[in-house]
């Protein structure tokens, strides 16, 4: 169901600017909350209902004693809520480089002359993917430059190309996309190739900062990129991720702008992101940005918080740019995606001798560089339960057929049997030493919290799984 201007008696908003920095300078610098308004904002949210932008900023300014520890403790109470306790795991594969805009953030820019340009031939993919599957990735975010090279249909491509690896009981169930904005056409063609989400993150929401921070390309269009995922609904495309690059511009304003994109789709579409992302900036080759807006720890774990309570049914995702010490405790307020065994050079994967991140062939540098069975073995010894599940998207509940997680019993009947089962893939295809022993322990536990005949339902099929059968959900 598209957006109806006329059934809403409203101006068609669909594809226009919607960011107003004098409205949300204005709602962060004169909302002045005490510890009632703070507490009923929270329990909004708990009621799992989106907060409003001035809601929003009463979290962001909610400084008072204490009250920086109930948001985190209201996002703890809500992640449960929502999410349970799964956390779903992903990997990014680079497939290019190359790149005609010049981001000063950016190892990738066109500027920078030492940067080691390469485009993976679709045999180097399918060596990259296999090594993947071996570790026993699922899904996948393939990230390309911005350049002519990298076509909508080069894109639609190489996503076909990935679908296609199977090594052993190795797959790639769900392909996600981190590319350029492009306009409807192009947005139709990637999405009949099978996507999962479409990510495009705006980097800053501020227009002057985004001014400040991109010299060149195609990608200095503030309102291009801003509009592009309308495109993409307007091209079919109803699963989409949003995201902002903490450092480049004040953290409160950023948060803001992320949550007015969240409602914007909402409004027109009818749903929202299905993910956003907060990466924080990171050494990068020829960084060159304002070490002001830097954002600290502290600041960066309540920002996390607040988006969760702002955004109940946004899946929100945490890289591996932070640190495993940030990533363990962030997650407690509101993760619901981490990717693990992350490799940002190209062709990284299958090359198993070039172990030593270089600058030069990547656009940032991560500092979580575990591999994924360490991440799945810390997950697990934390009462986490690790999720490659893909079923909702090949059971076509995206959309606004997401938001059936705000009915009750979704987690229990959908995704706490299948993170299960692809989790009883994994051991019995990966896992090694005493992670074995965690997870079949971790999949007791959890088949407990189950109604009866889903438990024994979900039961049945480890035992197929464990026979040899593959890619069983609900």
């Amino acid at each position: 169901m598209k957006f109806s201007p006329e059934k809403l008696s409203i101006p068609d908003q669909r594809m226009k600017q919607f960011i107003d920095p004098e409205e949300i300078w204005n709602l962060i610098k004169n909302t002045k909350p005490d510890k009632k308004r703070v507490r009923d904002v929270i329990a909004k949210s708990l009621d799992k209902q989106r907060l409003t932008l001035e809601e929003t900023a009463v979290l962001i300014n909610s400084l008072g004693a204490g009250l920086a520890d109930e948001i985190k403790q209201g996002a703890r109470e809500l992640k449960e809520k929502v999410y349970g306790n799964r956390i779903v795991l992903f990997a990014p594969l680079y497939i290019g480089n190359r790149c005609i805009n010049n981001c000063q953030y950016c190892g990738f820019r066109v500027t920078n002359a030492e940067a080691i340009r390469k485009t993976l031939s679709d045999d180097e993919i399918v060596k990259e993917v296999e090594a993947l599957e071996d570790n026993g990735q699922k899904r996948l975010v393939l990230v390309y430059g911005e350049h002519p090279d990298y076509s909508p249909e080069y894109i639609a491509h190489t996503v076909k190309i990935v679908y296609g690896v199977k090594k052993g009981h190795g797959e790639i169930r769900r392909v996600n996309i981190n590319a350029a904005p492009l306009d409807i056409e192009g947005f139709r063609i990637v999405g009949e190739s099978g996507i999962g989400t479409y990510q495009i993150f705006q980097e800053t929401y501020h227009p002057e900062a985004y001014k400040w921070y991109h010299l060149g390309g195609k990608k200095r269009d503030y309102e291009y990129r801003l509009t592009a995922l309308d495109r993409a609904q307007e091209a079919g495309i109803d699963d989409v991720g949003i995201g902002a690059l903490f450092g480049l511009y004040d953290w409160r304003f950023e948060v803001m702008g992320l949550v007015r994109h969240a409602n914007h789709l909402e409004a027109c579409y009818n749903v929202g992101p299905h993910t956003i992302s907060f990466p924080r900036i990171k050494d990068a080759l020829s960084l060159n940005i304002d070490q002001k807006y830097q954002t600290g720890d502290e600041d960066f774990k309540k920002l996390v918080a607040i988006l969760r309570l702002a955004v109940p049914y946004t899946g929100l995702i945490l890289t591996a740019r932070e640190s495993p010490d940030v990533r363990r405790e962030a997650m407690q307020y509101g993760v619901s995606q981490i990717d693990g065994g992350t490799k940002l050079e190209l062709g990284s994967y299958s090359d198993t001798k070039n172990e030593k991140q270089n600058l030069n062939r990547e656009q940032f540098k991560i500092n979580d560089a575990r591999s994924l069975a360490e991440v799945i073995d810390e997950l697990l010894e934390n009462d986490y339960l690790p999720s490659f599940c893909t079923s909702c998207y090949r059971m076509g509940r995206t959309g606004e057929h997401f938001m059936e997680f705000s009915v009750p019993g979704f987690i229990k009947r959908f995704c706490t049997p299948n993170a299960i089962l692809t989790l009883s893939e994994y051991i019995c295809d990966y896992a090694q030493g005493e992670t074995v022993g965690k997870g079949w322990k971790a999949i007791e536990k959890n088949l407990e919290k189950l109604d009866a005949g889903v438990a024994q339902t979900t039961k049945e099929k480890i035992e197929r799984i464990k026979l040899g059968e593959r890619d069983l959900y609900f």
